[in-house]
């Protein structure tokens, strides 16, 4: 079953936020706009999630998918791959 959310970019209401949250945490997946296409998005923490979108993707589990996030101080245990810079040592 689908389900659509509007959601304010800049000021989105706390209620709307509360409810997508909720659906993601009950095994839902979203598709959300970036600032380039859309992307696929579900629990971080939910398996079936993950397989659903291996799955839709056409890849296997040995694909990894991306945490974003706003900066390197969010993810928590997670490797990271960041785009070198020259001021980045190698």
């Amino acid at each position: 079953m689908s389900q659509l959310f509007e959601v304010h970019p800049t000021r989105p209401q706390a209620r709307r936020q509360k409810q997508v949250a909720q659906f993601l945490h009950d095994g839902g997946m979203a598709v959300v706009p970036t600032d380039s296409s859309c992307a696929r998005v579900g629990h971080l923490d939910d398996k079936t999630a993950a397989e659903q979108m291996r799955r839709i993707r056409q890849v296997d589990d040995k694909h990894h998918l991306k945490l974003p996030c706003m900066d390197v101080s969010e993810p928590g245990p997670y490797p990271c791959i960041l785009e070198a810079t020259k001021e980045v040592q190698s």
